[in-house]
């Protein structure tokens, strides 16, 4: 199957049309999203990123590759996983405090009536967050969920609470991943960087390894959507090559219904299971290794 034509180009901050779960009333208070000043969730939040911002080294992305690397953990389908979310409420999300598998159907929903002739697309809104059963298999949130940096390099400004949760990370009194450019070269290209273990790299070396017939486009989308430094805030770019730029538009796309269509009005999941479980038999099917 033949890459899917790149989106058009959408303003940074999108319009009510293009945020089809969200009530009219929402739209004005859009800005409230991903607040890490204040709110009922701060505490929870801040906790998460100390904990991940302390210990995310580049050994311990090593080790993490070593240890999920074979897709041993368990045998289940698609279906199942989604399932295994209704048992989790991510702790670094600031946005929310129900089950993900429910943001999983409202992510998907808001694509599929933005890009009905895209399957797809729908499909990546239900898979992108999956890799989060790694918090149920007994992984701390802290290495399963939050935004995802380059380990091996000096963190960039845009990174969450950067200038006070690095302090007891080790690799920042490293000689070389101290640095900006850190253990890469120039325009390297983001394939080819270490990113902070998480359920965005487990998901997409699932992907792999049980050869999903999904585009480029979904891969990249899965692995780097919680990328915010680089794909909201242009961070990062001594990194990326024209590969990375040209597949920008797809995540920054992707991110207005990862983020927009959460809501606490919960969609009917049994009367959309049906539809997802075609795109699954279609793009994934059956019981695959996790």
């Amino acid at each position: 199957m033949g890459p899917p034509p790149s989106p058009p180009y959408q303003d940074p901050d999108p319009p009510l049309v293009s945020q089809p779960d969200m009530e009219p009333g929402a739209a004005k208070d859009k800005d409230s999203f991903r607040n890490y000043t204040s709110g009922p969730l701060l505490d929870r939040v801040f906790a998460t990123y100390k904990l991940m911002h302390t210990r995310q080294t580049v050994d311990f992305v090593r080790r993490k590759h070593a240890q999920f690397g074979g897709f041993s953990y368990k045998r289940m389908t698609v279906m199942e996983a989604v399932d295994m979310l209704d048992g989790l409420v991510d702790e670094s999300d600031p946005d929310v405090d129900f089950p993900n598998s429910f943001h999983a159907f409202q992510t998907a929903e808001g694509i599929r009536e933005a890009h009905p002739d895209k399957d797809w697309f729908h499909l990546v809104g239900l898979l992108h967050d999956l890799g989060k059963v790694l918090a149920l298999a007994g992984e701390p949130q802290w290495a399963v969920v939050g935004d995802t940096f380059p380990v091996g390099c000096r963190p960039q400004a845009s990174v969450v609470f950067r200038d006070c949760t690095f302090q007891a990370n080790p690799d920042l009194q490293h000689p070389l991943y101290s640095t900006e450019l850190g253990m890469y070269q120039p325009h390297c290209g983001l394939e080819n960087v270490l990113m902070s273990w998480g359920h965005d790299e487990y998901m997409y070396r699932m992907m792999k390894f049980n050869k999903f017939a999904l585009p480029p486009e979904a891969f990249y989308i899965v692995r780097f959507h919680s990328f915010y430094p680089w794909h909201k805030f242009g961070d990062y770019q001594q990194l990326c090559n024209e590969q990375d730029l040209a597949m920008l538009p797809w995540v920054q796309e992707f991110n207005k219904f990862d983020l927009y269509t959460k809501s606490s009005s919960l969609p009917d999941v049994a009367a959309l299971r049906p539809y997802y479980q075609g795109l699954v038999d279609k793009y994934c099917p059956g019981v695959l290794c996790w």
